[in-house]
């Protein structure tokens, strides 16, 4: 048993006769009544994410959780399948279980977590950035640059994101997993 004191970000627990992950979290001292966590948390099975408040103290029950490293094969439909990078093992997960599927090239090293109860996958944890080409771009417009002036990118796995006019059709850009944004141009 643990209590709201250990929560942070990632971490695995059982509630509502479910499992849920951590996805968010915030202590919360008003300057009058008692101290609590505010959370957002996904379902491990469902992939439904709920906000709840925990007051200060409260017991949780930690799942207990292993991580693996597995290498992302292909997506087929909305089954996504990985191979572990030491015994070379196949496992198939839904596209659920996937915080950022999009963002996903085949190659990519992922971390996925197991509950070491029944050994059964719990989620995928992309790496924190990915380096993706950029497969179309409108041109930039000269001039048009007085503000922080962005415009639509297609990337080499199909995902759409904001890039810098500078940015063009070819260039390798660096991508927060977990924002799905811009970060940089990749150095090459």
């Amino acid at each position: 048993m643990a209590s709201t004191s250990d929560i942070r970000k990632g971490l695995c627990i059982r509630y509502n006769n479910d499992i849920y992950k951590i996805i968010e979290f915030l202590h919360v001292k008003p300057g009058k009544g008692p101290a609590f966590v505010r959370t957002k948390l996904k379902s491990i099975t469902s992939g439904k994410v709920l906000d709840n408040t925990f007051s200060a103290g409260h017991k949780i029950e930690d799942v207990r959780v292993e991580t693996r490293s597995y290498q992302f094969l292909y997506a087929e439909g909305t089954t996504y399948h990985f191979m572990n990078t030491e015994d070379y093992n196949q496992i198939a997960l839904q596209e659920g279980a996937l915080d950022s599927p999009e963002l996903l090239k085949e190659g990519e090293i992922v971390t996925i977590m197991f509950n070491t109860e029944d050994n059964m996958p719990l989620s995928v944890e992309m790496p924190a950035s990915v380096i993706l080409e950029v497969t179309h771009t409108e041109p930039g417009v000269r001039g048009n640059t007085a503000t922080n002036a962005t415009k639509p990118a297609t990337l080499e796995t199909g995902a759409t994101v904001n890039v810098p006019l500078f940015i063009n059709e070819g260039d390798r850009i660096k991508v927060d997993t977990e924002k799905g944004s811009y970060m940089e141009r990749a150095k090459e």
